[in-house]
């Protein structure tokens, strides 16, 4: 998607505290990615190299198809338990490992030497996809760099400085499949440019 093409609102009507619902550093899985399971004593429910299908699910006895896609491993694991424990065990102890990430698309645009649509495995760090596209252009204002991301089915954002990030002063967030990357946010039209001038860099994602 251009993130230029998209449809801005005014600042004032951001909502005041639109959060992603999990974590950054939480890796959430996708269609084509290997995962074991295991239950805890219960070998006929352990499997190694379960893979998520087309349809975002895996197969497993007695419960029959789980979805996992766009869960962590976490939540997979207790909806797992959870389904379990409705009917066949009592308490039973879940959890989920993804042992392979299938390829996802991330877009890194702006100020970086080479913008462009790529392709990353499992877990990658903000600081690793601008790497992706050869690092930040000449002269970029690394104080704003701008992630866009679907969150609860609604489009937001949410600003960093890379800068800081950089020198080890904040914390690398993981982007995550789909996201787009805008480092230097002068680079966006101007209706984007004042949506963003009301949005601290805080690591917090607002819909918009």
């Amino acid at each position: 998607m251009d993130v230029g093409q998209m449809v801005a609102t005014r600042p004032t009507d951001l909502p005041s505290a639109q959060v992603a619902d999990a974590p950054l550093s939480e890796y959430r899985i996708g269609v084509g990615d290997k995962l074991n399971v295991r239950v805890f004593q219960v070998p006929d429910l352990s499997f190694d190299g379960l893979v998520i299908d087309t349809s975002g699910n895996i197969q497993l006895p007695l419960i029959g198809a789980v979805n996992g896609v766009g869960r962590t491993s976490g939540e997979l694991a207790a909806e797992i338990a959870r389904r379990l424990a409705s009917q066949y065990l009592r308490d039973p102890q879940v959890t989920v490992t993804v042992t392979e990430a299938a390829s996802q698309k991330i877009t890194v645009d702006g100020a970086v030497t080479q913008p462009g649509v790529y392709e990353m495995r499992g877990s990658t760090s903000l600081l690793q996809a601008v790497a992706m596209a050869q690092g930040p252009a000449q002269g970029a204002n690394l104080s704003k760099v701008a992630v866009f991301r679907t969150v609860g089915g609604q489009r937001s954002v949410a600003l960093f400085d890379l800068a800081s990030i950089r020198q080890g002063r904040s914390p690398d967030p993981e982007v995550l499949g789909d996201d787009i990357i805008v480092v230097d946010t002068s680079r966006l039209n101007s209706a984007f440019r004042e949506i963003l001038q009301a949005i601290p860099a805080l690591a917090i994602f607002r819909a918009f």
